[in-house]
């Protein structure tokens, strides 16, 4: 890992990797902006939003921190029968499976008793339960391609990994709660 611990050189790998993430977080503003009247129209999935894409990165995280210690320790590799990357892959959609129907209650449970649901409660589960299970799949590869060119482009992946993985998640968050909703709702 050539990438020297000072301020400036770690700025300097990781500032076009933030420029570019910036645009992205741009694109997920406009996504969101394009689906207001449904998300108004149905408060529960205006409650769903930003627990959903923020489950997402947090996954995609927690990942990204697993695979990056690996890689310092040199027990990573990006072979097909890697039983580290397989195991690690399982446990985020396993946590997907887990977490995300308690997301979906809790944003039911929130509306309710604030502004009282329109959806019902197994549509909401149901939303956040299949946004939640394709966001885990999504975190995964996002996080295996961003810490692989990490490698490939010899940056530090504890810089680099985390910013990519959560901000792409944060924007496919979007579009695929967004796509789970037109296909349930």
């Amino acid at each position: 890992m050539p990438t020297p611990w000072t301020v400036r050189d770690i700025t300097r790998a990781m500032l076009p990797v933030l420029l570019a993430l910036t645009v992205v977080e741009i694109g997920s503003g406009l996504v969101l902006g394009s689906f207001e009247a449904e998300l108004l129209r149905y408060p529960s999935l205006l409650a769903l939003v930003p627990v959903t894409i923020g489950t997402a990165g947090n996954l995609g995280s927690v990942l990204a921190a697993r695979l990056s210690t690996a890689f310092h320790l040199g027990i990573l590799s990006f072979e097909r029968g890697d039983e580290l990357l397989a195991g690690n892959a399982v446990a985020t959609v396993a946590l997907s499976l887990t977490v995300f129907p308690v997301v979906g209650a809790g944003a039911w449970a929130l509306t309710s008793l604030t502004v009282g649901t329109v959806l019902p409660f197994s549509t909401v589960v149901l939303v956040a339960l299949a946004s939640g299970v394709v966001l885990g799949f999504v975190a995964i590869a996002v996080t295996l391609v961003a810490t692989y060119a990490a490698y490939r482009f010899e940056l530090d992946p504890d810089d680099v990994v985390i910013p990519v993985v959560t901000n792409v998640c944060d924007v496919l968050g979007v579009l695929v709660l967004f796509g789970t909703v037109q296909v349930v709702v």
